[in-house]
């Protein structure tokens, strides 16, 4: 869906992901890279659409990065935990890619208001809600009904933070 919006504003997409992807991509009429190291170098902008397993985990590598045009952008919407840890925010110190936008943090929530990636000026950051499904949205309701009827039942569950509701109840 995003190289269909990609391809109506006019961009050259071309793909790169592991090989059954890749494959479905061809099918489907997308440009493959011809390797992952010339995606990297010649992408103006790499946005990452994958899950997060043990294959994908940084699955994004420092030199990676470092291939990427000083002019590049690099956005992240899916899971921090697909590039290796520190080397984004090292990457743009060094100026590839050139600048970033991001709603996934190797550290969540991103509460530490001096983390270098809420602090550049190259940067976009905003709060992770950048793609969710139709089937996520009805996961998340389910959940969150049943955390409500589970409150008023007495009974709350999955709470962050339990002792606020104990305080609340001993001033009862």
């Amino acid at each position: 869906m995003v190289a269909s919006y990609g391809k109506a504003f006019g961009m050259n997409v071309l793909v790169w992901a592991r090989e059954a992807s890749r494959e479905r991509a061809r099918k489907d009429g997308w440009n493959v890279a011809p390797s992952k190291e010339a995606f990297f170098e010649t992408c103006d902008i790499i946005s990452l659409h994958m899950r997060l397993v043990d294959a994908t985990r940084h699955i994004v590598t420092a030199a990676d990065l470092a291939r990427m045009k000083p002019s590049a952008l690099l956005v992240n919407t899916s899971r921090a935990p697909l590039i290796a840890p520190g080397a984004l925010v090292a990457a743009l110190k060094a100026g590839r890619p050139g600048r970033a936008a991001v709603d996934v943090y190797e550290e969540e929530p991103l509460r530490d208001t001096t983390h270098p990636l809420l602090n550049m000026p190259n940067v976009v950051c905003t709060p992770h809600l950048g793609y969710v499904t139709h089937e996520e949205y009805e996961t998340q309701f389910i959940d969150i009904f049943g955390q409500i009827v589970s409150y008023c039942a007495g009974k709350p569950s999955n709470v962050v933070n339990p002792q606020v509701l104990e305080s609340a109840q001993r001033r009862r």
